[in-house]
C-alpha cells in the first residue's frame, strides 16, 4: 500500500545500483582485460554489465514467466510508517515480493514491521534498517 508520494521521495534518494564483488579466473580476467586494451569496451565494469545484459536477453521470456508466476513486484516497492500503520489497522499481514529494490523506511520502527510484514521477498537488494533487517530475519525468503 506505497503511496506515490512516498516512493518518488524515497526513489530521489535511493541508489540507482547495487555494489557486487565476484571472483574470476585470471585467464578470463586477461580475456575482458584484452577486449578493454583493444577498444570494444571501455572498462572491465562496461564489459562485465554488457555481458549480464545480453545473457538477461536471451532468458527474457523465462524471467517474464517467472516473475508473472511468483507474483513479484517490479522495480521499486516502497513502504513508510504510514503504509505499515495502514496495513495494520485492517488487521492484515503483507506478504512482499519484489524484484528489484524493497525500501522499508528508515524510521520504521521493528515492532511495526514485525506487526504487518507476514514474509519478504526481494530478489535484488532491501534497504531497511539494521533493527528491521534483524526483526524480519526469518521472514526474509
Amino acid at each position: 500500500m506505497p503511496t506515490k508520494t512516498t516512493a518518488r521521495a524515497i526513489a530521489s534518494d535511493a541508489p540507482e545500483s547495487e555494489k557486487i564483488t565476484i571472483n574470476m579466473g585470471f585467464v578470463d580476467l586477461g580475456h575482458i582485460d584484452l577486449l578493454v586494451s583493444e577498444g570494444f569496451y571501455s572498462n572491465r565494469t562496461d564489459f562485465i554489465r554488457t555481458a549480464i545484459r545480453s545473457h538477461l536477453a536471451t532468458h527474457s521470456d523465462a524471467l517474464r514467466q517467472a516473475v508473472s508466476r511468483k507474483m513479484l513486484v517490479l522495480g521499486l516497492q516502497t513502504f513508510s510508517v504510514a503504509d505499515l500503520e495502514a496495513v495494520r489497522a485492517t488487521g492484515e499481514k503483507l506478504q512482499i515480493r519484489v524484484l528489484g529494490l524493497a525500501v522499508i523506511a528508515s524510521d520504521v520502527p521493528a515492532e511495526l514491521a514485525v506487526a504487518t510484514i507476514d514474509s519478504l521477498t526481494v530478489l535484488g537488494a532491501l534497504h531497511a534498517s539494521p533493527a528491521v533487517k534483524t526483526a524480519l530475519a526469518a521472514r526474509i525468503r
